[in-house]
């Protein structure tokens, strides 16, 4: 794709035939985050009460997870704005969405909403990009990594996506802590504070085996449901210089009912269209996008999209391709050669980035 268009060239275009209900909030979401925080809180109560068998806990442990999950992604959708409007209620729904995976509010929306959104797959500027050979070059730890060889990173790779969103949070605080007002960051401290407060204080109060299957487990459980969607949102897409949904997001397909669970976090193309959209009229936006942009528009089953994930590297190298250093091996991007039902690549012999790790070496 030569051509490039910011997210308000496409929205501006499709808005016109979207009914007036879809740019309203709708608070009935919100019944979806109370089926889900009584099942949890239920599980929670069952274990801990109760010494039932280790297979039965295990069972709980996945409920609650997909508890965990559920609930963040109506917190993504709360925090964007979508279900309720006064910003007061917002913050707090969405922090209480959000407590089961420890992140706050206000980190969120200074990280995902005022940072992701505006400047998504920018190479510098989004906190969430993939690193190039750039970066790989100044970096000590990245080198070291990336001699790593592949089939060992990859398998680590999706290991970690039971810890990252939690792990990557943690980095985001550290990360744009300076970026906070004075006055802010008392608010954004207590907000990471408390929630693990909450769960160290479940910890005390029914010992380290309990607290495992209720809180370990399902966090590593609601981890990687996260992580299964965030990880294929931008991970096959290049890097752009214009921030176009098209070219730098991927809308992945999984069952209806797992959509309907998962409150439509699928369509993440839609999604960076339009943020402030409740994502119930998501499919209604692919619709409209796949008959004005066929040719640019992006998606793919969910198992397709990870097992590319698994195949490719996270490498860029400028910033139409994937790299794996080791070997040379360069594979397209979506849109830049990326062909996900025959995976291939090129070779690069004398690449810079070969050059450069043997000389750290």
């Amino acid at each position: 794709m030569k051509q490039f268009h910011s997210f308000g060239w496409y929205a501006a275009r499709i808005a016109p035939y979207l009914p007036e209900e879809a740019f309203r909030p709708v608070p009935s979401r919100l019944f979806g985050g109370l089926a889900y925080m009584l099942v949890l809180v239920s599980s929670i109560v069952t274990i801990s009460l109760f010494d039932l068998h280790w297979l039965w806990n295990g069972l709980l442990s996945v409920v609650i997870g997909w508890c965990f999950a559920g609930l963040g992604f109506l917190g993504h959708e709360i925090l964007h704005g979508t279900v309720v409007k006064r910003a007061w209620l917002r913050d707090l729904l969405g922090g209480i969405a959000f407590l089961p995976l420890c992140t706050g509010p206000k980190l969120w929306r200074k990280w995902h909403n005022a940072t992701h959104h505006v400047h998504t797959q920018h190479e510098e500027l989004d906190p969430d990009a993939w690193p190039t050979i750039k970066r790989l070059a100044q970096s000590r730890f990245l080198r070291w990594i990336y001699r790593i060889p592949f089939p060992i990173r990859a398998a680590f790779s999706f290991l970690s996506l039971a810890g990252m969103f939690t792990v990557h949070s943690l980095h985001m605080l550290l990360h744009f802590w300076k970026e906070f007002e004075k006055g802010s960051r008392r608010a954004v401290f207590w907000q990471f504070v408390l929630p693990w407060s909450i769960w160290i204080g479940l910890l005390l109060m029914i010992g380290v085996e309990k607290w495992l299957f209720a809180f370990v487990f399902p966090l590593l459980i609601g981890n990687a449901i996260v992580m299964g969607y965030i990880s294929t949102n931008h991970r096959l897409n290049p890097l752009v210089p214009v921030n176009d949904p098209l070219a730098n997001s991927l809308t992945v397909i999984v069952p209806k009912w797992v959509d309907v669970l998962h409150f439509n976090f699928s369509h993440h193309t839609e999604h960076h269209l339009f943020p402030a959209m409740s994502s119930k009229y998501y499919p209604l936006v692919k619709q409209y996008i796949k008959q004005l942009w066929p040719e640019r528009y992006h998606e793919m089953p969910m198992t397709k999209a990870l097992i590319a994930l698994w195949k490719t590297p996270r490498l860029y190298h400028e910033q139409t391709e994937l790299i794996e250093p080791r070997e040379g091996y360069v594979y397209g991007t979506l849109g830049n050669g990326l062909n996900i039902d025959n995976l291939s690549y090129k070779t690069k012999e004398n690449s810079v980035v070969k050059q450069k790790m043997v000389k750290q070496k």
